[in-house]
């Protein structure tokens, strides 16, 4: 199997077993074993320098991170820098230990990293193969392999087949797949191996970098399942915040996703702090007092079945009109969307107020699980108003003995426009320069949809 030139990958590799050696007895140990790649293939350029360089600097700055941690030991594997390439020829076991697993040793992982030049060939299975061997006996440790390499297997190995050989020993095999610039139809051949990643730049390099780690370090894990109304967890794309619920400090913010199984995809979580989640949906989904199992996968139900609304106006006049949008009953405004939107709700019932002049209120419209609820308003008339001075007064609409207020004039201006929904009006005003209401004057007028109506008084 071989791999695009063009990225760069990490495989992180959960073994298990009965092999650890104790810092702490009773504390269980993370032993992560850096694999990296020094094949002439990294002596490309990447951003801002080659990309043995920057691989280099960030996992050095990465492992000086985590080096006063606790319960937690490091180790080195290097390929590719021992022969180089030469007439055609490689080196396939090309592959070598170099730094062995004890506490706070990141100054020795990054001497050994100084030392290094790529030049040879890249072993990518052949190196997992024999990185499986490197963890001592220990009885109460989580073994971590982090592969970084620039995705180019040259021996003709299948990391998907020493994945599947490791299953086989009882090996747990969990990767993370960070690739830069990897194209479409080499992603695919990672679904046997696990979640993939795309680093776009060194930036988000040495961030995904971070968060691998992280996760390596911390075995509780989560999933946030979305529910539909039939619950299944199907939706997916929303924002969600993690809130510490005792400091009400944002502690995670993500968007939510479904992998490429269709399922949610897997969190690494800090189990010794309670949550409270908000979901962005629309409405907001607040779910209190989330509580992780430690060192278990948790799963975390959320009720949120969504359809979508559409208000359409007839016509063009009305394209730019906003509404409000209420859940049914209630006064608190939930959304404000716009006319020929199609915009994502909770199911539910919901009361609309369209910003149309006069407003047009529609209660009680139902929003289903999966569906379109549409709602069409005709298209409004326009009023233009041409006053021989600036006036005080208003509009209404007449609907028999009820004259409903619609609007002001502005007092300032002789000439407004108004955009006006169907119907028949009345418009009261005075001169603003008249101080007697005998000089107030009357006049009513029809609205008809998608036409212009004049007025000049």
């Amino acid at each position: 199997m071989r791999f695009a030139k063009t990225s760069i990958l990490f495989f992180i590799l959960l073994l298990s077993g009965k092999d650890a050696c104790s810092q702490n007895p009773g504390e269980q140990i993370t032993r992560i074993l850096f694999v990296f790649d020094a094949s002439n293939s990294m002596n490309a350029n990447w951003q801002s320098d080659k990309r043995i360089s920057i691989a280099k600097r960030l996992l050095a700055q990465a492992v000086a991170e985590v080096n006063d941690k606790p319960n937690v030991e490091m180790a080195l594997r290097i390929y590719g820098h021992q022969v180089a390439i030469a007439q055609g020829q490689q080196d396939c076991e090309d592959t070598r230990l170099e730094v062995s697993f004890r506490p706070n040793n990141a100054s020795v992982i990054k001497n050994s990293l100084d030392r290094i030049t790529a030049k040879g060939t890249t072993p990518i299975a052949r190196s997992l193969e024999k990185a499986a061997g490197d963890f001592p006996p220990c009885d109460n440790c989580r073994n971590v392999i982090i592969l970084i390499t620039d995705g180019i297997e040259a021996c003709d190995g299948d990391p998907c087949a020493i994945s599947r050989a490791l299953q086989k020993q009882g090996i747990i095999v969990k990767p993370f797949i960070i690739g830069v610039g990897l194209d479409d139809e080499y992603k695919e051949t990672f679904n046997c191996v696990g979640n993939y990643y795309d680093a776009t730049n060194e930036e988000s390099f040495r961030h995904i970098l971070d968060i691998v780690i992280t996760q390596a370090m911390n075995n509780t894990t989560a999933q946030v399942n979305l529910l539909d109304d039939n619950g299944k967890p199907l939706e997916s794309n929303v924002t969600i915040n993690f809130f510490n619920e005792k400091t009400e400090k944002l502690e995670y913010s993500i968007v939510h996703a479904l992998n490429h199984r269709g399922n949610p995809d897997t969190l690494t979580l800090d189990p010794t702090i309670n949550y409270r989640l908000e979901v962005h949906t629309i409405p907001v989904i607040q779910k209190k007092g989330v509580k992780l199992v430690p060192a278990k996968h948790n799963i975390i139900p959320i009720d949120a079945g969504q359809g979508k609304l559409e208000v359409k106006a007839q016509g063009r006049m009305g394209s730019d009109m906003a509404l409000i949008v209420r859940k049914a009953g209630e006064a608190n405004t939930a959304h404000v969307m716009y006319i020929n939107k199609v915009e994502k709700l909770l199911t539910g019932m919901y009361d609309i107020e369209i910003l149309t002049l006069p407003r047009t209120r529609i209660s009680n419209v139902d929003v289903d699980q999966d569906k379109t609820t549409t709602i069409t308003i005709p298209e409004p008339g326009q009023l233009n108003l041409a006053l021989s001075s600036p006036s005080y007064g208003s509009i209404a609409l007449i609907d028999g003995s009820v004259h409903e207020w619609v609007v002001n004039l502005d007092e300032n201006n002789t000439n407004q426009q108004f955009r006006l929904q169907p119907g028949n009006y009345k418009l009261t005003l005075r001169a603003r320069n008249s101080k007697q209401v005998i000089f107030t004057v009357e006049r009513e007028f029809t609205i008809a949809s998608g036409s212009a109506t004049n007025l000049k008084l």
